[in-house]
C-alpha cells in the first residue's frame, strides 16, 4: 500500500474536556482489543493507515467529525490507553504532537529493547516518512504531529499531520509498511486532498533525473503535477448536513435500533435489555470494528453514535456512551475467558444493519432526526465543551 492516503481538514482549535478524553481512551482500547482478537494485530495498522476509517473512528469517539483536531485527539487517546497493554496486544504507539514527536526515536529504541525488533531501522523509517511529507514533497504543509504505530511483528503505520497558514487547513498523511520498497522513489500509492496546483514532489518516479541532478549539485526544476486518485476533503461547515451522510445506511441503523428490537432477532437475544439509543451507538461502533473499507466513505455518519464535543450534530450522550462502553468491555472480557457469544452478537449488529440496507428506503427527515437527538439530549446526559444539555423550554415548564 506504500503511503496509503491523506486527508484535508479545516483547522479547528479548542480542547478535549476530561470527561470526553477518558471515554475516548476507553472506547479506543475496546475497539483495538476487539480488532486484535477477531482479525489480528496487523489489521489495526491497516485500519489506521486508511484515512476514511480513521476519520470514522474519530467521529464515533465523539470528536468533531471534520476538524483537524481529530488527529491529535484520537492518537493521544489511543496512545494513553493502548501502551499500558502493549505486551498483551502487540501494538505500540510512539510520538505525538509538537515536542512529543521528537521523542519518537527514543520511544522506538525502548520498543526495540522490549520486542527484539531492529530499533535503528524503525527510527530510520520514522524519520524518512516525516522527511518525505515535510521536505521532499513541498505542498505548503509543515508537519507538527507525527505518530509511529507498530506491531511486534515489525510492521508499522504512520499518522502525521501538517498545517498550511495560507489555506488555513491541515493535511493528514497516512503510511503503511506493507509493500513499501523505497522512500525516495515513488513511495506513495497516492496523495489526495484538495488540488491547489503544482507542487514540488522529489519522490515521484518522474523526478528521477532531478534527483540525480541534485546529487550532482545541478539545479533542475522537478515540478510535477500529482495525480489525484481518491479524495477525503472535509467541508468547512461544522454542522452535519444530509449531503455529508449516506442516508440509506444511517436510516437502516436507526430502523434497527428504534423500530426493530433485539427480541425480533434471534441472533441478538444476548443484547436484550439495551435501550434503542444505546443500540444505535453500538451498531455504529460495531461497524467501525467489523466493517469493510467501502463502509467508511461518509465518516459523518458515525457521529450519530456519540455526537460531537461542540454539539454537532448533537451533544455527546454520556449515559449512552458509558452503556456502550460497558457492553463492549463485558463482551471483551467474556471472549477472553472463552465465551464469545456477546462479542458475536455485537458483530452481528453491523451485519444485520448492512443486510437491511438492500431493501431499505429512508423516509425519516434528516433534520428531524437531529432535532429529536438534541431535544432528548438532556435525558442521555448530553454534554459539550460549553456545558450540560438542558431540556427544551416546554419540557422545563412541565418539570415545574
Amino acid at each position: 500500500m506504500k503511503r496509503s492516503g491523506s486527508a484535508d481538514l479545516p483547522l479547528h482549535y479548542g480542547y478535549v474536556p476530561q470527561w470526553l478524553a477518558e471515554r475516548m481512551a476507553k472506547l479506543g482500547l475496546a475497539v483495538v482489543e476487539t480488532i486484535v482478537m477477531d482479525y489480528g494485530k496487523d489489521e489495526v495498522l491497516r485500519r489506521l493507515s486508511d484515512p476514511f476509517w480513521f476519520q470514522s473512528l474519530g467521529a464515533v469517539m465523539g470528536m468533531d467529525w471534520h476538524s483537524s483536531g481529530i488527529t491529535t485527539s484520537v492518537m493521544g487517546a489511543l496512545k494513553r490507553s493502548i501502551n499500558p497493554h502493549s505486551r498483551e496486544l502487540g501494538i505500540y504507539i510512539c510520538g505525538g504532537k509538537g515536542k512529543h514527536s521528537t521523542q519518537t526515536p527514543a520511544e522506538l529504541v525502548k520498543v526495540g529493547q522490549t520486542t527484539g525488533l531492529d530499533a535503528n531501522y524503525l527510527v530510520k523509517c520514522s524519520k524518512l516518512s516525516a522527511k518525505v511529507d515535510n521536505t521532499a514533497i513541498q505542498d505548503g504543509f509543515q508537519l507538527y504531529t507525527h505518530n509511529f504505530i507498530l506491531s511486534d511483528t515489525g510492521k508499522w503505520a504512520v499518522v502525521q499531520q501538517g498545517m498550511s497558514d495560507v489555506s488555513r487547513t491541515a493535511r493528514r498523511y497516512h503510511w503503511h509498511s506493507e509493500q513499501l520498497s523505497s522512500f525516495v522513489n515513488d513511495p506513495h500509492t497516492f496523495i489526495y486532498g484538495k488540488n491547489s496546483g503544482y507542487i514540488l514532489n522529489m519522490t515521484d518516479k518522474g523526478a528521477d533525473g532531478s534527483r540525480n541532478g541534485v546529487m550532482q549539485i545541478a539545479a533542475e526544476n522537478p515540478g510535477i503535477m500529482l495525480n489525484e486518485i481518491s479524495k477525503l476533503v472535509m467541508p468547512s461547515h461544522h454542522e452535519v448536513h444530509a449531503k455529508d451522510v449516506d442516508l440509506k445506511r444511517l436510516g437502516a441503523v436507526l430502523w434497527l435500533a428504534h423500530e426493530k428490537q433485539p427480541k425480533d432477532f434471534e441472533e441478538l437475544l444476548l443484547l436484550q435489555g439495551l435501550g434503542p439509543r444505546t443500540l444505535q451507538s453500538l451498531a455504529l461502533v460495531s461497524e467501525v470494528i467489523h466493517g469493510t473499507p467501502s463502509r467508511f466513505k461518509d465518516p459523518a455518519r458515525f457521529s450519530f453514535a456519540h455526537g460531537g464535543k461542540d454539539g454537532a450534530p448533537f451533544p455527546v450522550p454520556t449515559k449512552v456512551y458509558d452503556e456502550t462502553l460497558s457492553t463492549l468491555q463485558t463482551a471483551i472480557q467474556k471472549a477472553k475467558m472463552g465465551n464469545s457469544d456477546k462479542n458475536e452478537a455485537i458483530k452481528r449488529l453491523s451485519q444485520i444493519a448492512e443486510r437491511a440496507e438492500k431493501d431499505f428506503t429512508p423516509n425519516a427527515n434528516f433534520d428531524k432526526v437531529i432535532e429529536k437527538e438534541r431535544n432528548d439530549s438532556w435525558k442521555y446526559g448530553g454534554r459539550t465543551v460549553f456545558g450540560k444539555a438542558k431540556p427544551p423550554v416546554e419540557q422545563q415548564l412541565k418539570l415545574f
